[in-house]
């Protein structure tokens, strides 16, 4: 089974993304645009929020270490 890197996928996501929001211009639909621009935004910042970046970076002995 051939599987897609996460560079593809990301890549196809942006694509996508890409064309919805193209269609969405072109029909003038832009308070859904403003509905999908806002929501993205709050799930992205909660992405960041519970994101452990404190172990970021840190390889298994240093971890163990500053525990």
């Amino acid at each position: 089974m051939n599987r897609m890197s996460r560079r593809t996928i990301a890549l196809l996501w942006m694509v996508a993304v890409a064309i919805v929001v193209g269609i969405l211009i072109a029909y003038e639909q832009i308070s859904i645009l403003y509905v999908l621009a806002t929501l993205s935004l709050v799930s992205l910042l909660l992405v960041v929020a519970f994101a452990d970046l404190e172990k970021v970076g840190l390889s298994e002995g240093e971890d163990q270490s500053r525990s």
